[in-house]
C-alpha cells in the first residue's frame, strides 16, 4: 500500500463522502473496511488509453533479463480493449486512425484485388483484421492487422472462435509517419519469416510501391514501381495494377 492510499471505515465514508471523493479525484485511492475487513477500493477513473499505458508501464517489469510481455498477456489486454493494437516482437503497438488519402489508397487496392479474385478461392480483407503470424522456429506469434491481405487458406484456417489463424499469401502496408519504420523493418521481417509469399509497401509520399517476393523464408526478389509503371505481382499470376490507379483520389 502506498502513501496515497487511505484506509477508512464505511461509517467514516458516509460522514465525509465529499472529502474522500475529492481525495480520490487527486489521483489517490481509498479502501473502505466493514466489520474490520477490507471490502471496497475506490480509485480514480481512467480512460481506456490511460489504462493501456498503465498496463504497458507495469509490463516493463517483464522485459528485464530479456523477457517481454507474453502473448497471453497481450491477448488478455486486447480482449478487454476497444483500441486497435498489434503485438510485435513481444511489444504492444497502438494503431492510429488512417488519414483520408490512406483510405483512398486502401479502397483503390481493395477494388482491384477483389476484381482479380472473382471466381477464385482466395479472398481479400482490409484492416482491422487480425492475423497471428508464426515466424519460423518461434512458438510465440506476432499479431498484426495488415492494411490489406489476400488469404488463400481460409477453408482450413478458421478456428472455433471464427478467428482466422492462417497465413496470408499477400500482405499490404500503406506507410504513414508513425508506422514507416515498423512497416519497413519489423513487419517485413515478420511476413518473410512466417511464410507470406508477397509483401507490398505503399508509400503515399513518394507515390511508389515496393514489392517483395519471398521464397524459403528469404527475400527472393523486389521491385519498386512508380507513377506511370504497372505493378506486377511476384506470386499471383496475372495480377497487374497501374500505379496511377492506386493513388487516385
Amino acid at each position: 500500500m502506498n502513501d496515497t492510499t487511505k484506509v477508512i471505515t464505511a461509517t467514516e465514508l458516509k460522514t465525509n463522502l465529499g472529502k474522500y471523493i475529492d481525495y480520490v479525484a487527486e489521483d489517490n485511492e481509498v479502501i473502505i473496511t466493514k466489520n474490520g475487513k477490507k471490502a471496497i477500493r475506490i480509485t480514480p477513473y481512467i480512460t481506456e488509453i490511460e489504462r493501456y499505458y498503465t498496463v504497458k508501464e507495469n509490463a516493463l517489469d517483464y522485459q528485464y533479463g530479456g523477457k517481454k510481455v507474453s502473448y497471453e498477456e497481450f491477448m488478455e489486454i486486447y480482449e478487454h480493449s476497444e483500441l486497435r493494437m498489434e503485438y510485435i516482437n513481444g511489444e504492444i503497438v497502438l494503431l492510429g486512425s488512417p488519414n483520408p488519402f490512406h483510405q483512398d489508397i486502401s479502397g483503390n487496392l481493395y477494388i482491384h484485388l477483389r476484381a482479380y479474385l472473382k471466381n477464385k478461392s482466395c479472398k481479400v480483407f482490409y484492416a482491422p483484421f487480425d492475423v497471428h503470424f508464426y515466424k519460423k522456429d518461434l512458438q510465440t506469434p506476432d499479431v498484426m492487422q495488415p492494411d490489406l491481405l489476400m488469404a488463400c487458406d481460409l477453408e482450413d484456417s478458421v478456428n472455433e472462435k471464427d478467428r482466422y489463424m492462417g497465413t496470408p499469401s499477400l500482405c499490404i502496408e500503406i506507410l504513414s509517419k508513425s508506422t514507416r519504420s515498423k512497416d519497413m523493418v519489423d513487419k517485413l521481417n515478420t511476413y518473410m519469416l512466417s511464410g507470406v509469399r508477397e509483401f507490398w509497401i505503399v508509400d503515399p509520399n513518394k507515390y511508389s510501391v515496393l514489392v517483395y517476393g519471398f521464397k524459403d523464408f528469404e527475400i527472393d526478389e523486389y521491385t519498386t514501381y512508380k507513377l506511370g509503371d504497372t505493378l506486377v505481382s511476384c506470386f499471383f499470376e496475372g495480377l497487374e495494377i497501374a500505379v496511377n490507379e492506386i493513388f487516385e483520389i
